[in-house]
């Protein structure tokens, strides 16, 4: 059987979805080699968007405008903070806690970061994201028609499976600079995953959550400890395996919810399992 047809039989087989709509790509360096579904059908990503919106960062990283260590307004809040949800920031309010006591989740800090990327770069954030992840990698159908780079993009299939091929082989970011952003940041620190419950220690790089040895998860229990990559409230996610060099994508109109736990592990799994042959 095909990993094409491996893919399809574990996405309708895993039962539980019930979305109306679904596109699912899996993604190796040499491109898509696996998909189900339309890949040219818009879908909200809500906090898939933050992927991209790191990405962003760390290319302004490499080119000057932003510097990881570099203060963003709140006293020791830095750009490594507000990237690696260790800011101290709420879900959705301002500062609580002084930096690196706690792996806060926050949109706030990720909106706090948008905001200076915009100061720094002289333009709206949104306009910097577009032109140093979308157009270079011809992301045409992507846009943050919802303003924030927490949890506005929207996209399609096959503009986030590009996106997926930049994950394995890097073209806009140097090696170096990725394998920062998916190393842990401030090791230790414990927190609560969305969604899914308290984590010691929340493992978390620059922009990426890490997988590492989290239980439960939403990754397949076969995923590696270096998995990286993001959910979203939406229904979707993107993950990215280095031992196997693949990559997951999965976008739904279904929210995010009790289901997605049940069906995504799985998933994952059964390519996991495919890819490994």
């Amino acid at each position: 059987m095909s990993e094409d047809a491996r893919l399809a039989a574990a996405l309708w087989e895993t039962g539980g979805w019930e979305a109306a709509n679904i596109a699912a790509a899996v993604v190796s360096p040499t491109g898509t080699i696996a998909t189900i579904g339309p890949g040219d059908r818009s879908f909200r990503l809500a906090s898939v968007t933050k992927l991209l919106a790191a990405y962003a960062c760390l290319i302004a990283v490499e080119e000057g405008t932003l510097d990881l260590d570099e203060p963003t307004g709140p006293p020791g809040v830095t750009v490594r903070h507000l990237l690696a949800h260790a800011g101290g920031y709420g879900f959705d309010t301002d500062i609580l806690l002084l930096p690196e006591r706690k792996r806060i989740y926050s949109n706030t800090g990720f909106d706090a970061l948008a905001d200076h990327l915009a100061h720094n770069a002289g333009m709206p954030a949104e306009e910097y994201v577009t032109a140093a992840v979308f157009e270079p990698l011809e992301m045409f159908h992507t846009d943050l028609r919802g303003g924030s780079l927490a949890y506005g993009a929207w996209s399609t299939g096959a503009d986030l499976a590009r996106f997926a091929g930049e994950l394995l082989r890097p073209t806009l970011l140097s090696a170096e600079t990725l394998a920062e952003a998916t190393t842990v940041q401030y090791p230790e620190l414990a927190g609560i995953l969305p969604g899914i419950g308290p984590q010691k220690p929340n493992d978390w790089g620059l922009g990426f959550e890490i997988r590492g040895w989290k239980t439960p998860h939403w990754t397949g229990r076969t995923n590696s400890p270096k998995t990286f990559g993001h959910f979203g409230a939406a229904g979707s996610f993107l993950w990215v395996d280095p031992a196997i060099d693949r990559s997951l994508l999965v976008l739904t109109d279904r929210n995010f919810g009790p289901w997605a736990l049940s069906a995504w592990p799985p998933l994952a799994d059964a390519v996991v399992a495919a890819s490994s042959r």
